[in-house]
């Protein structure tokens, strides 16, 4: 099915994938929560071999991205993502079956390459079905709606986690199977886009292309420095804030719910006004307001203890958001704009590895500068994206005019897309 070139068409088509991508969110916000505690309650493993056997998956997945690419290229971004969701939703069925150690590595790797695969596939997608301002923002709305669902999500496992023995466990590996489910069977009702179904698998220049895309390479650099930035919310600031700064364990996690309100909250209002500067220094601006949180949070232990520490966590957690909220549409939307139409998974694979590597080895970096002393993340996490700001502000001298702005406004606003 074509789709239309009438203006109704496009509103369902955008409304089916907001959709799809919320309901999808809802189950990496129930999955990723609960990861070890899920696999070790329905498999009975050590958490040692669960975590060595998720490492492993995760690197093998990693592995599977250039072939993610590939297949993009040649089904559509749209084809592969039904299929990862399908992937992810078996793989979740399967878990309570686990009944060995080879069983379980073999469901950990399939979740693992649907979950790697997602993100380029559906950011393939909105290139396929919008252009121009238009997929920045569809962009922000995957975003914005993908942080809400997270959020449910986590709430939905908490619920979970109440339930006695493993029936809560089994109950989530049901819930978590019928949702990718439900969102494959959504996103199979996005209307396949004319000239979106793929090119021949001997594309021309392939990943050869890719690779020499100094442009492309650079803003793909720079997204990998400035990932660490993000990761370091998930990983070092709970320890960060309950062992230098001696918060409360509770509160910690109010750090994290605030970000995760006020990215889905504001992340398309914001992404509205991002549109009207160019994407290399706005992405730029956003890394710079990070790098300013990181040198608050270094200053915090030497000059706040009690209430006022807790205040003035809460602040500079505003202003970390607010550099993810500056940062984000911008690269996300660099990312799919220089990305040529006919090498798009190609080149979004590649994109995506830059987050996968960082998520990879972020727990080492990081873990290690933890134990470093109180600034030492702190300042090298500023360092890094101060870096890969200015690798952005580079990049803009090599891009192309399109890329880095946008030379025309997309007729539908950002409102009808819900409307």
């Amino acid at each position: 099915m074509v789709r239309s070139t009438s203006a109704e068409p496009d509103v369902r088509t955008r409304r089916r994938l907001i959709a799809a991508s919320l309901v999808g969110s809802i189950g990496d916000g129930i999955y990723v929560p609960l990861t070890m505690l899920f696999v070790h309650s329905l498999t009975g493993l050590s958490l040692t071999s669960i975590g060595a056997g998720l490492t492993v998956a995760g690197l093998c997945a990693l592995a599977f991205m250039p072939v993610a690419g590939v297949l993009i290229d040649r089904f559509s971004g749209r084809r592969v993502l039904i299929g990862v969701l399908a992937l992810r939703a078996a793989g979740f069925a399967a878990y309570p079956l686990a009944d060995s150690y080879p069983a379980f590595l073999a469901i950990a790797l399939v979740v693992a390459v649907g979950m790697w695969a997602s993100p380029p596939s559906q950011h393939a997608l909105i290139g396929e079905i919008a252009q121009g301002a238009e997929r920045d923002r569809l962009l922000a709305w995957d975003r914005s709606l993908r942080n809400a669902g997270m959020g449910f999500g986590s709430l939905a496992a908490a619920g979970m986690l109440a339930w006695n023995g493993s029936a809560g466990f089994v109950g989530a590996a049901v819930v978590l199977a019928t949702v990718f489910a439900i969102a494959a069977v959504l996103a199979s009702r996005i209307p396949a886009v004319h000239g979106g179904a793929g090119q021949p698998e001997g594309t021309r220049g392939g990943y050869r292309q890719v690779l020499a895309d100094r442009p492309y390479l650079l803003i793909t650099t720079a997204n990998f420095l400035i990932a660490f930035g993000y990761t370091a919310q998930a990983i070092a600031l709970p320890i960060f804030l309950t062992r230098d700064i001696g918060i409360p364990n509770a509160l910690a996690g109010v750090v994290f719910a605030l970000n995760t309100a006020l990215v889905a909250a504001l992340g398309v209002p914001v992404a509205r006004l991002t549109l009207r500067g160019r994407r290399t220094r706005t992405a730029a601006l956003g890394a710079f307001v990070f790098a300013l949180s990181f040198a608050a949070f270094a200053a915090l232990p030497h000059l706040f203890s009690g209430v006022d520490a807790v205040v003035a966590v809460l602040a500079v957690a505003v202003l970390y958001t607010a550099g993810e909220l500056v940062h984000s549409a911008p690269s996300q939307g660099l990312s799919v704009q220089a990305a040529p139409d006919h090498l798009r998974g190609r080149y979004l694979a590649t994109y995506q590895l830059s987050w996968s590597v960082c998520r990879t080895i972020a727990p080492v970096l990081l873990g290690f500068l933890l134990d470093a002393g109180r600034w030492h993340l702190w300042t090298v996490l500023a360092l890094m994206v101060l870096t890969g700001a200015a690798i952005l502000l580079h990049a803009e001298r090599v891009l192309p005019a399109h890329v880095v702005s946008n030379t025309r406004e997309a007729t539908t606003t950002a409102q009808e897309v819900m409307t």
